[in-house]
């Protein structure tokens, strides 16, 4: 038995305090009663509405997902492209991605039916950090970089400060591959930055999502989150 703002929340109705508020105006029901305790708990067998649209629980799963490029982090797409929940056939909880990657860029994405822990993750107060590697036209000059730990302009709002790292450069080709360290999850952010300091991005791939990693896995592939590895999630996104 759980709470029922928690069943609400896992099922991704709202975030749990959203959930409860709903609660306290009365527009959630259990087994056609409704509800207006939040001390209220439910079992697997209940049958819980809101706002007369019944919602459906399911044990919390969690993965991470080797994205590839060319497929878009969404669970359907109107024209007709591949999506990220092609790649779990044999998943028959209802996930769905917990932020997003661009279309053209690779790498690790969780994938959960959780839809509390999705908000965790993704809300900007907890500042979960995310490593990105980027292949960029040009050679960087120290100077340029340095922007970054003080934060660029992007969209007209300044970034938080951010960490990086050359890994090589190609002066024969012109390329430099570097390592970018954020904790937030601004539209197109990584790119926007690497622009802002005249760095243009050819190629990028999410390599970690806090200490969370794409070890065994190849571009398709996801395997199923440990609880100490969920655990250590929530940890690190709320310890900032």
């Amino acid at each position: 038995m759980e709470r029922l703002q928690k069943v609400m929340a896992h099922a991704g109705v709202a975030s749990r305090r959203k959930s409860e508020s709903m609660i306290l105006e009365g527009r959630v029901s259990v087994n056609g009663k409704k509800v207006t305790e939040l001390g209220y708990k439910v079992g697997g067998n209940d049958s819980v509405e809101v706002d007369g649209i019944p919602i459906y629980q399911e044990q919390p799963v969690y993965f991470v997902f080797y994205k590839p490029r060319g497929v878009i982090s969404a669970v359907s797409d109107d024209k007709d492209r591949k999506v990220v929940t092609d790649y779990f056939p044999r998943v028959s909880e209802r996930i769905f991605p917990v932020g997003r990657l661009d279309y053209d860029t690779s790498g690790l994405l969780i994938m959960t039916n959780d839809g509390e822990f999705a908000n965790i993750l993704t809300h900007p107060k907890h500042e979960i950090e995310k490593t990105y590697v980027a292949k960029v036209k040009g050679t960087p000059r120290p100077e340029d970089l340095r922007a970054f730990k003080r934060g660029v302009v992007i969209d007209g709002r300044k970034t938080a400060p951010a960490k990086y790292k050359i890994l090589s450069t190609d002066r024969i080709k012109g390329t430099s591959i570097i390592e970018l360290i954020i904790h937030e999850g601004r539209n197109h952010q990584v790119k926007k930055m690497f622009e802002a300091v005249g760095l243009p991005v050819m190629k990028l791939k999410r390599e970690k999502v806090g200490s969370l990693n794409l070890l065994g896995l190849v571009s398709g592939q996801y395997r199923e989150l440990s609880k100490k590895e969920v655990s250590q999630l929530l940890v690190e996104a709320k310890e900032k």
